[in-house]
């Protein structure tokens, strides 16, 4: 029953309790000028946690009844007090509930049937019948606050469930990144010196085996970062950036080409500028090796006050491109994503016999 009606058993159950116990009190200090509880006026009284209980279901029956029995236990007599509470809980539930309309609607009928009440049995003092305008009146007020402030509380949490999501999407697709561009540079490295090694390893043993030394530590390698990047999706695994700039002179140093790494000024970078960098020159060499094997490749790094350019380009191919036709389109793209997701541009062509990548990201103002 709770998951069907949630606390109104337990509200149904309280109420009752605290009719009973305020009806003995009333009755006991009006017994000189109201009726004494009897079986009916304790059928009534019963009425209102009734009506509690299946409110969820019937809402205006449920209302209009527990109002109905309490003008029936005023017109017999009994003491005044108990009867009331139970109109101004569903009254407040109602609201409370999303069923304005029928609440203030309700509310009127009960100011109504209380005033009439109040005129049949001659009471007709102005401040009685302004007391009870004022305590309806002030009752859905409440209710009405109540009720913002759920709504308000539950727009929060929309809004943080939905923020939560979007981050989520949002890492789940840097992650996906991540797995492209370390797959895409070390598959695409492996490939390259599989075929080097097959083509030398009967003409000059000794070059095959360095090609197949860099597989074995491009594989590694692979692994590792590959390790680094599925970490986050444990629980309380450190979130740092899987590469950085650091490590540039270990990637040029895999990459099996004529590379040459040159540093304009130096400064402390934030972790993502630090990986876009990193995945930026990766994918780079990744494009050399693939698209212009046996060329020069160039890279070069500047670091301004208020942005970090990056320079990679190469001579063009002096041998046949051996992965042309593995390519999967997303190299490119991709850079350009990571530099616009930091405010940043990038602009890759041809250049001369070769092609180039520059990109730029901006930097935060350094502090002293």
């Amino acid at each position: 029953m709770r998951g069907k009606f949630g606390f109104d058993p337990y509200l149904a159950l309280i109420v009752a309790a605290a009719q009973f116990v305020v009806a003995k009190g009333a009755s006991w200090g009006q017994r000189f000028f109201r009726e004494p509880l009897d079986p009916y006026a304790y059928g009534l009284l019963l009425v209102g946690p009734l009506a509690i209980l299946l409110h969820r279901r019937f809402p205006l029956l449920t209302t209009a009844a527990a109002l109905g029995a309490c003008d029936l236990y005023l017109a017999g007599g009994y003491a005044y007090g108990p009867s009331f509470i139970s109109p101004a809980i569903l009254l407040f539930l109602l609201v409370t509930r999303g069923r304005r309309a029928m609440a203030w609607f309700m509310a009127g009928m009960t100011v109504l049937s209380f005033l009439s009440y109040a005129w049949l049995i001659g009471n007709r003092d102005l401040f009685h019948s302004v007391w009870i305008l004022t305590f309806i009146m002030l009752l859905m007020v409440v209710a009405e606050l109540v009720r913002i402030v759920r709504e308000r509380r539950a727009e929060r949490e929309r809004v943080a469930e939905e923020e939560a999501r979007r981050q989520a999407s949002e890492e789940r697709l840097t992650m996906a990144q991540e797995l492209h561009d370390v797959l895409a540079h070390n598959i695409s490295l492996i490939h390259v010196q599989a075929s080097t090694a097959l083509h030398l390893i009967d003409d000059n043993p000794d070059h095959a085996k360095t090609a197949l030394a860099t597989i074995k530590t491009a594989s590694k390698e692979v692994l590792g970062e590959m390790r680094s990047v599925l970490n986050v999706l444990r629980e309380g695994a450190p979130r740092s950036p899987t590469a950085g700039l650091d490590r540039l002179d270990d990637l040029i140093e895999r990459s099996g080409m004529d590379v040459t790494l040159k540093r304009a000024g130096s400064r402390p970078l934030p972790p993502q500028v630090e990986r876009a960098a990193y995945r930026i020159v990766q994918e780079s060499l990744t494009n050399a090796a693939r698209y212009a094997p046996g060329s020069s490749v160039s890279v070069r790094l500047e670091y301004g006050e208020r942005e970090l350019a990056i320079h990679v380009s190469d001579t063009g191919a002096t041998a046949a491109p051996v992965l042309s036709e593995a390519g999967s389109g997303n190299g490119i793209p991709g850079m350009r994503e990571r530099a616009s997701a930091l405010g940043g541009t990038l602009v890759a062509g041809p250049s001369g016999t070769g092609f180039q990548v520059e990109a730029r990201l901006p930097l935060p103002e350094e502090t002293s």
